[in-house]
This record gives structure tokens, sequence and C-alpha cells, in this order.
């Protein structure tokens, strides 16, 4: 079978009886979305993609200004980037059933307006407020991020690749854009850092206002799995298909957001100083977007889905044993290395929760339950790899773990790989798996 990536995709070949018992036929799925709407929808999802980073990322460059001004510790401040992955994770489970309840269209729509009000709490003067506009944002995020892959799979059946490369790229552009200019816009508006951060809420409600017509025009689907998508799937959390999936986007978040929360201070320690330090990690997502839009586009027409897990796992190998051996010369060898594999990498882990789903129902239930792990384990990361920073006390275990971990990251990603379906029961008992 051929991996959806591309324009043709091979369809997947109807479920059969086997000998673990009665296995159910799909549900018959949705055509998708064609011509304007289509493209309509596209501009949509990547404007939503693009506010699922900025309003977290701008706290960094703001920190040292932030808790000057509000007199907080470090590690309160640090609370502040490790909360909403917190929320990431805590709260995937519950967009299933709002998606469900209100359908994607509003659910997503109502992401935007959480990001919004988010983003206006945080402009009180208040570290009350700051958190909680932190966590309302946290909370929008996370609902966004376990519906859009089901989206995908609903509205693009026969363009998962390249749009799953089009949801990655606008994750890794907007994280981009607000490591990169946030401090600039700052100091050329001579803003406040409340009013800088409220800034990037002008992106929520340009995505609110281009939403606003899918609300009121969303996308029929057949009367089958219209029925079936009032029901929860159940079952994922028993099938190992679904672990594999869970744990690539865990291992690989991990990665990801421990070498952003500490890479700038290994390069500043090497002798780096700190605004060429933070440019250099604007400079490694930078080149995420270029992995994580190809990733997806040519998974099946010229690479395998595993193939491409370690290659990826590979690069990000390279970049970590540079920055261990040589931080400072060819940092920007480095840096591409990091970006091009890092990008690779969560564009295959959203991509797999799509493939490995066969309809919307399921996807959206298996992007919950990789989320929910993957993102509690990444919120760990930075706390862990600092703490063995200090035991340590230098760079060299630390890199040494990120390296031990890629070998995992790349077992689980030729798992996930596979060209198969998770299974889950539906009403009656019976099972949904491809054979």
């Amino acid at each position: 079978m051929r991996e959806a990536g591309g324009p043709a995709v091979t369809a997947e070949r109807p479920a059969t009886a086997t000998q673990e018992g009665p296995v159910a036929a799909p549900a018959e799925a949705p055509p998708g979305v064609t011509g304007r709407r289509a493209l309509y929808l596209g501009i949509g999802v990547v404007l939503l993609a693009l506010n699922l980073r900025p309003a977290l990322v701008a706290v960094s460059p703001l920190a040292g200004t932030i808790r000057d001004d509000s007199g907080m510790s470090a590690a309160a401040t640090s609370l502040l980037t490790a909360l909403p992955l917190l929320c990431f994770g805590l709260l995937a489970p519950l967009a299933p059933r709002l998606g469900r309840r209100w359908g994607m269209e509003r659910s997503l729509f109502g992401t935007m307006a959480l990001i919004c009000a988010g983003t206006a709490l945080r402009m009180l003067d208040s570290v009350v407020a700051l958190f909680a506009g932190t966590v309302v944002i946290g909370a929008g995020i996370a609902v966004a991020n376990v519906l859009l892959p089901g989206l995908i799979k609903r509205d693009f059946p026969a363009r998962a690749g390249l749009m799953t490369g089009l949801y990655s790229m606008s994750l890794f552009g907007g994280a981009a854009l607000a490591a990169g200019i946030t401090v600039p816009v700052q100091q050329a508006a001579g803003l406040g850092w409340q009013t800088t951060l409220a800034c990037w809420g002008s992106l929520a409600v340009l995505a609110l206002l281009v939403w606003l017509p899918r609300v009121r025009s969303r996308t029929r689907v057949p009367a089958a799995a219209a029925r079936q998508a009032a029901h929860p799937v159940r079952g994922l959390w028993r099938d190992p298909l679904a672990w594999q999936v869970t744990g690539y986007m865990g291992l690989q978040s991990l990665s990801y957001y421990a070498a952003a929360a500490w890479l700038p201070t290994m390069l500043t320690d090497a002798g780096m100083s700190p605004g060429d330090a933070g440019w250099m990690l604007s400079f490694s997502s930078l080149l995420g977007i270029t992995g994580s839009f190809l990733a997806p586009v040519v998974v099946g027409r010229r690479i395998r889905a595993g193939v491409l897990a370690a290659v990826g796992a590979l690069l990000c190998a390279a970049g970590f044993v540079g920055v261990l051996l040589a931080p400072a010369d060819g940092v920007y060898l480095w840096m591409v290395l990091l970006g091009l594999g890092q990008g690779a990498a969560i564009s295959l882990a959203l991509l797999f929760i799509v493939q490995r789903a066969p309809d919307a129902r399921h996807t959206a239930q298996l992007s919950s339950m990789a989320q929910c792990f993957g993102y509690i384990l990444a919120a760990t990361g930075p706390a862990v790899l600092g703490a063995v920073h200090d035991a340590s006390g230098s760079w060299t275990v630390p890199l040494a773990v990120l390296l031990a971990l890629l070998l995992p990251q790349i077992a689980m990603g030729r798992l996930a790989a596979r060209p198969r379906h998770v299974a889950g029961r539906q009403r009656g008992g019976s099972e949904l798996r491809s054979p």
C-alpha cells in the first residue's frame, strides 16, 4: 500500500474478518472538500496552526524583562513555558468530547476565542492574570492540537501529506516568527512586555474572522458516519500501534522542547553572546519549517516513512554531537541539522496520527492519546535536562542523554510507520482494523 502523502493516494484495503474475531468495515468516508472551498479551508487551517505557538514562544525572549518587572523568581518564570505543555497533555483527552458535542468547526473557532481571551488577560498588571492567561491560552491550543489532525483526515483524505506538511510548517513558522521578532518589535515600538505579548493576539483575531464562515457551513458527512461520530472510540489504550504512535510523538516532543529550553544556554556557556545564542535557536526553527513541510510530502513517494523517521533522528544526532564537540565552530551547520531533523520528526508524528487512523473520529481519539502522553513527557524534558546538568556540572551528560533517547525514537518511528490502522471498538463491541 502506498503511504498517504501526495496528490494520488492508494486507499486502504477494506477490512475483512480475521482470526482475531469479527472486524467491522469502516464507515463510508466523505470525499473531502474540493475547489475554492478546499483552498479557503486550507488557508483557515494554516492560520489556525500559526496561532498554536507564538503566544507561548514569545514569553521566552521576554523572560528576563518579565522577571525584572514582576519580581518573580527564575523558577516561577520558567513555569510560564512549562504550564502550556502540561495543558497540552492534561487537556488533550477533553478535545474529542468537545468535537463530538459542538462539531470540529465550532470547537476550533472556540480555541481561537480562548487564545484571544488569554492574551487579553495577560495585558493586566498582575502576576495572577499573567499565569491565568497563559493557562487559558494553553487550553485553547491543547484542543486545537488534537482536533486539527482529525479535520485534515476528514476534509483532505487525498491530500493528507500535503496538508500535514502545511500544518506542521505553520507550527514551526509561528514559533520562529515569535522567537525572532518579539524583542525587535518591543524595542522598535517602545512597548511594555504586556503589550508586546498582546500583539500576538492579532493573529488569533485574524483566524477568528477567516474561520467564522466555517462555523455556519460545516462539511457534510454520510448519515452512517454522522451516527458513529456521536460515540467515542474505545480500546485504543490497549492497541500496540496506538502506543507506538504515542511513543514517537512523546520522544520527539521531549527532544525538541528540552533542546529548545537549553540550547541558548549551552551556546552561551561556550562563549557565544546571549543575542547570538538566541538567534541560533530562531535560525534552527526557520530550518525546521523546511523539514516539517518536506517530510510528509515525500513520504510514500520517494522514501518510506520509517526510513525518514530514522533519517530525521540521525540529523538531530549529528547536530547534538556537533554542539557537544565544537559548539561555537560550525554552529550554523549544527542548527541546520537540528532544524531539519526536528522539523521532519514533528511532521511525521502528526502524519502518523492521520495515517494510522481509519477515519476522522479515530484520528481525534488517537491525537488525544498521543498528545496527552507526549506533551506530559515533553514537559519533563527541560527540568530533567537541567537537573542532570546541575548534577554533572557540564553539558556533556545532558547531550548524551538526548543522543540516547534518539534510539527509542527511531524504533517507535519505524513501528508507527507500518501501513495499518489502529483498532477501536465500535458500538456492539466489534473492532475496526486494517488487515
